[in-house]
């Protein structure tokens, strides 16, 4: 990993710990093991609830999504596994931040993905989801934006 891509997660962890948030990767993984079984159920909810709340995002998207939903699902699941390393992590959201700037998406786009995606999360978590699980969950995609939205805007630039 390169010192930008150090400093830039080193500069998000510091300002979603500034917050008062933490990114409780046990957390994390406790809430995914009870949402994994429903796999792509999870991304159908996630994106009908984006359409939904955003339908100026449709157009983004192929007109259909089963690819796209298995593709979602792989990434966050690789998330999840991967989040104690670093390294992998940052290394998978560049390239996936790269990718989503040829397909027209925007940083304005982060914040509504980032609540259909936390809206989906909770609805198939159960009890599995508490007010500590959606902050945990909030910090990593926070974590998220910033990595994909970084390369997004340096390959859209360059």
């Amino acid at each position: 990993m390169s010192d930008r891509q150090i400093a830039l997660l080193e500069l998000v962890c510091l300002s979603v710990e500034s917050a008062g948030v933490t990114i409780d990767s046990a957390l994390i993984k406790s809430s995914f093991a009870a949402v994994e079984p429903h796999g792509s159920d999870v991304t159908a909810y996630f994106y009908a609830h984006l359409f939904e709340h955003n339908p100026d995002v449709r157009k983004l998207f192929a007109e259909h999504l089963n690819d796209q939903q298995d593709r979602l699902w792989a990434a966050i699941s690789t998330l999840v596994d991967k989040l104690d390393d670093t390294d992998t992590v940052v290394e998978v959201l560049q390239g996936l931040g790269r990718r989503h700037a040829g397909y027209g998406a925007l940083p304005e786009h982060f914040p509504a993905v980032g609540a259909s995606l936390l809206a989906a999360l909770a609805h198939f978590a159960g009890d599995a989801w508490a007010p500590e699980t959606a902050a945990a969950w909030t910090a990593l995609y926070g974590v998220v934006a910033e990595v994909m939205g970084g390369a997004l805007t340096e390959a859209a630039a360059g």
